[in-house]
């Protein structure tokens, strides 16, 4: 859905849309609101100090000259090639025409002879100017767009619409409309509501030209009634709401249910003429003729819309709906017209014996069910749901399963580090020797062993840099699955190109093939160009096959990378060029691979910072008591002391390496490791440098092709498809070097998209080697 708001001020458009944004991301349903960015475009700004040009006696009409000179380009000569002359036209080299510094330093000559940079005399500035500006009927026009999940589309709509009327106040002469998919829900709307009535009343007219009778017109079309029952009721089953497909399943639905009834209706004319007057007989005998032909009837209607109500592969959110209706529609039609039609037959025939029920009480229910029935129009329109890069960006911030996996890294080692502090294990000892009484054998001990505090310590600090070094995995991580969704989202909407312009040359071919066939008909050409014509469009055809099988696997990658399962589209399906971030860094150290190398030194430092602590000795305290047990003496020894004399003491010792040679290997082990790590980071530094130089290759190559593309090749071939078609028409050339051109034009405009593609897929990277977003 889009919010279009139009005023005259782009600054002021710009913040009612923000504010717009802000109130309408609280609703219910609402995904995260897109501004139009119209601001942001940066822009090289010349401005002139028009007293120092006048003190050197310059003009500002010959520095213009000299900055459209040096940077577009001036005519300085002519070329002659034969007959043709070509404009000679001069300019700065590639070189210096990259950076600001080469304006400020741009010498201009002065009236004396001698030369000043143009610095002296004007200011060079970058600043931002609009980006675009975007107009509709004559008014500027900025838009906030969004998706609608979980909500249909209109109940969305209608409370936006009651919350800016009640909190956003535009000033005079701005005003607000509503767009995109909410835009065409109205207009189908509108047609459907025209549509549907014009259906209703053709088959109305043509069972009267049938019957020639408005009673049996009528209770024909009480089938259509019954047949909405089941596609209302296989639409709620199923769960889905009420769309435009599911709208035009009802119109295919109520013909097939109207067929049934013709064909019952039918035979129990038929009967009568026969000479069947007994209504009953006649009901009996008409439905058991007609039973298997009814059945066969819906069936295969069924049976054959059945893969379509199935289908999952792309289109599948339009052909769901309609087969849903018309599958459950036949069921609920075909039984309810062999059971409710010869009802009613009898009831309104006029021919029944006894009354089962009065005439005007049927009338009544009968009207009230087609009344319930054909007026229950407040179900939900199904609606597409479009996204954007950012919305991509979000969704696999939150849902990729591999940034989840780096966060639980991030939170497990994080509870690691409690365990710095990890004193070992306090021991309790209890002993008693009868052949010992009073000595430190009869006695209670505790022990408690622990280490000096630095070994805590540094345990601490390596547990904190190996933390520190698990967070800079996921910024990793993050910063290449965000490569990843920009390139598939390119990819995605190069996709949608290439399929656009394919669509476009098969309605040339397939143009171009009608007219063959039929030159061929009537004599003017012979086969072979009926046959040539037949065979581009033909190959256009499996190019058409093969983009589209192309589009799904781009939505496939994109999925994975978003972690859904639900069809997606991009909201704006043109591909534009990517740009360029202009605050290269040749050292390459915003990439989050530096920081990785680095942390990992510092946890390599501090893990031989405990290797070191471990040969320090350890420590222990204790406390004991020897106590006598009165009256357990199996030894008979005779004690001098009293009974229950208890004699306490306690105990301190040390643990010291005396034999350190394995901690001496750790420690060298150690140092070596933090060796191996710097060195991996040096050779992981120059691979990355060597990237970025091929990239920045990569992206120069890319550019230049561009750029022949934009400024010559679209050009040429516009021309070419414009003046072959108008010749091919007029007589001037013939199929053979038409298709050529045709060929010829198409495919440099094929190769644009390819080389738009390749420049962004190069930007994208470029900006990744540099450690930008």
């Amino acid at each position: 859905v889009a919010i279009k708001i139009f005023g005259d001020d782009i600054g002021e458009l710009e913040k009612q849309s923000n504010k717009i944004a802000s109130i309408i991301k609280k609703v219910d349903g609402v995904t995260e609101p897109y501004v139009e960015k119209v601001s942001g475009l940066p822009q090289i700004l010349v401005e002139y100090n028009r007293e120092k040009i006048a003190q050197y006696g310059l003009n500002i009409s010959d520095i213009n000259m000299i900055l459209k000179t040096a940077y577009a380009g001036n005519v300085a000569g002519v070329v002659f090639e034969g007959e043709k002359r070509f404009d000679m036209v001069i300019r700065l080299q590639n070189e210096l025409r990259h950076d600001m510094a080469d304006i400020e330093n741009l010498f201009v000559p002065l009236p004396s002879g001698g030369k000043i940079p143009l610095s002296e005399v004007a200011t060079v500035t970058l600043k931002n100017a609009p980006a675009q500006v975007s107009r509709e009927d004559g008014k500027r026009r900025i838009f906030v767009g969004f998706n609608v999940r979980g909500r249909d589309v209109e109940s969305v709509v209608k409370e936006i619409q009651t919350l800016l009327a009640a909190k956003l106040k535009l000033p005079a002469g701005y005003y607000t409309t509503y767009g995109g998919q909410f835009e065409n829900l109205q207009a189908a709307k509108q047609r459907l509501s025209i549509a549907v009535p014009i259906a209703l009343l053709l088959i109305i007219v043509l069972l009267y030209f049938t019957f020639n009778s408005i009673r049996e017109s009528l209770l024909i079309f009480s089938a259509i009634p019954l047949a909405a029952i089941g596609g209302v009721f296989a639409l709620l089953l199923r769960g889905m709401p009420f769309s435009i497909s599911a709208g035009i399943g009802f119109i295919a639905l109520f013909g097939v249910a109207v067929l049934n009834g013709i064909v019952l209706i039918s035979q129990f004319n038929f009967l009568k003429l026969e000479g069947v007057t007994d209504i009953y007989e006649r009901v009996r005998q008409g439905t058991i003729v007609r039973l298997r032909p009814v059945i066969l009837t819906a069936s295969v209607a069924s049976l054959g819309f059945l893969p379509m109500a199935l289908s999952s592969s792309a289109g599948a959110e339009v052909q769901k709906p309609l087969a849903t209706v018309v599958i459950g529609g036949l069921l609920t039609a075909t039984l309810l017209t062999l059971i409710v039609l010869p009802i009613l037959y009898i009831l309104f025939s006029g021919e029944r014996k006894k009354p089962i029920m009065k005439t005007k009480t049927v009338k009544t229910i009968a009207l009230f069910f087609i009344a319930g029935i054909l007026c229950n129009t407040n179900l939900t329109y199904a609606q597409t749901k479009p996204i954007t890069l950012q919305s991509a960006l979000d969704a696999t911030y939150k849902n990729n399963l591999q940034l989840k996996s780096a966060d639980l890294s991030v939170k497990q080692q994080t509870s690691l580090q409690a365990t710095a502090f990890d004193i070992p294990r306090t021991e309790i000892t209890l002993q008693q020797d009868a052949a010992d009484g009073g000595s430190q054998g009869n006695s209670f001990g505790i022990i408690q062993p622990f280490a000096l505090p630095i070994v805590y310590r540094n345990q601490a600090k390596l547990l904190k840099q190996q933390t520190l070094l698990t967070q800079a995995e996921k910024g990793i991580a993050v910063f290449d699955i965000t490569r990843r969704v920009r390139l598939a989202f390119i990819n995605f909407q190069y996709s949608f190109e290439r399929i656009k312009l394919l669509n476009s040359l098969d309605s040339i071919y397939k143009k171009f093939k009608e007219n063959a066939e039929l030159r061929q008909q009537v004599g003017e050409t012979s086969n072979l160009e009926k046959y040539a014509a037949q065979s581009k469009f033909y190959e256009i055809q499996l190019m058409i096959k093969q983009a589209r099988l192309d589009l799904r696997s781009n939505e496939i990658i994109l999925k994975q990378l978003l972690n859904t399962n639900d069809s997606i589209i991009p909201i704006d399906t043109v591909l534009i060029k990517v740009p360029l971030d202009v605050s290269m860094d040749s050292s390459l150290a915003n990439h989050p691979q530096s920081a990785l190398f680095l942390q990992q030194v510092k946890v390599s430092e501090a893990a031989l910072q405990v290797e070191k602590s471990k040969r320090l000795p350890d420590f222990n305290i204790g406390y004991y008591q020897q106590f006598l047990v009165p009256g357990f003496n199996p030894a008979k020894i005779d004690r001098d002391y009293t009974p229950n004399t208890r004699i306490g003491g306690f105990q301190i010792g040390t643990a010291i390496p005396l034999f350190s040679r394995a901690q001496r290997a750790k420690i060298d082990a150690a140092k070596i490791n933090i060796e191996l790590v710097q060195s991996q980071a040096q050779a992981a530094s120059t691979a990355l440098k060597t990237q970025y130089l091929t990239q920045y290759n990569e992206y120069l190559k890319q550019k230049e092709i561009l750029e022949f593309y934009e400024s010559i090749g679209l050009k040429q071939a516009n021309d070419i498809i414009r003046i072959s078609q108008v010749s091919f028409k007029l007589g001037e050339i013939g199929y053979v070097e038409y298709i050529q051109n045709l060929t010829m034009a198409f495919d440099t405009k094929i190769k644009y998209l390819e080389a738009l593609n390749l420049y962004n897929q190069a930007i994208i990277e470029l900006n990744y080697v540099n450690g930008k977003q």
